[in-house]
């Protein structure tokens, strides 16, 4: 996913840019993404990083076609994963993600994908590894910045104690609504806190509570990269030491190796330099011990060691 908690409560046209452009999943089980959605029309040349179109079986999309046009990174045409060969990801989906999947989490899954902007969607495979991880730990109090339908959120929700908690933040209600139906039907509604509104403030407000210092043991960040840093450092203070913070799409696409004139979209540009400018400071924060996974669209675990 890439929208939901910014710092200010807008409808359906920042989506278009902040999930614009790499790769989305889906194909694998038998169902296809409407492409119902299109971003601003980049002009030939340029790429659109979370949008580009699939091409011939067995290869990645990449950001720039042959004849130059740019394309978005990440839309419903296009798989969400990093891997260049599409039959080792349906082979991975098909053997290890999909057999596994909960029933519940398929089922909002499939509700997602015919939503306009269901490339948002966590793809299964990060869930699984957000679920593992979730019991591993130990988990029991959570935070969600960035919620859209709740795919993330039933994940923790399914993963931790039935007396655990989440916090989910997101600017907008009306996706959540969507999930929230399948997240009852699975049992765990009364586990998620959902609070409505630009993620800083209410990130703010858990923090004038000193209670909640050092008092959860999780966060997962899906939201407006440009405030990945500023949510960083909130979490810090909210997360307990020897608990991990996860941010997401913090490869874009694969657009942060490319050269600096490399022809994409102006959001994409603009997306893609924030989130370089985060691993930047991630790699150089001594307050934690991180590692980044290329799965998916790229995810940033970051334990807290002070």
């Amino acid at each position: 996913m890439y929208m939901a908690a910014g710092t200010t409560a807008v409808g359906p046209a920042p989506i278009s840019w902040v999930r614009a452009a790499a790769t989305t999943r889906r194909p694998f089980d038998g169902r296809r993404r409407r492409s119902s959605w299109r971003p601003e029309s980049p002009a030939r040349g340029a790429v659109g990083i979370h949008s580009a179109r699939k091409v011939a079986q067995g290869a990645r999309s990449t950001a720039m076609a042959a004849d130059g046009e740019v394309k978005n990174i990440h839309t419903n045409d296009s798989t969400k994963t990093l891997l260049k060969n599409e039959a080792l990801y349906e082979y991975m989906l098909n053997t290890m993600v999909y057999p596994r999947e909960n029933e519940h989490l398929r089922e909002l899954r499939h509700i997602t994908e015919q939503h306009a902007y269901g490339f948002m969607l966590s793809p299964p495979e990060e869930e699984q590894l957000l679920s593992l991880l979730l019991k591993v730990m130990g988990a029991r109090n959570t935070i969600e910045v960035g919620v859209f339908t709740g795919g993330s959120v039933l994940a923790a929700a399914l993963a931790i104690p039935d007396d655990g908690r989440i916090v989910a933040i997101d600017v907008s209600r009306e996706y959540y609504d969507l999930g929230r139906p399948v997240i009852e039907k699975a049992g765990v509604a009364h586990k998620v806190d959902f609070r409505e509104g630009p993620a800083l403030g209410h990130l703010d407000a858990l923090l004038a509570d000193e209670g909640n210092a050092g008092a959860f043991d999780f966060a997962f960040v899906d939201a407006d990269k440009g405030n990945y840093g500023n949510y960083h450092e909130q979490l810090l203070r909210l997360v307990r030491v020897g608990g991990v913070i996860a941010y997401d799409n913090t490869l874009w696409g694969g657009s942060v190796a490319m050269p600096d004139d490399a022809p994409l979209t102006e959001k994409d540009r603009e997306v893609r330099e924030a989130i370089r400018a985060f691993n930047a400071r991630i790699a150089a924060d001594t307050r934690v011990e991180a590692v980044q996974l290329p799965v998916a669209d790229g995810i940033t675990l970051c334990r807290r060691v002070v």
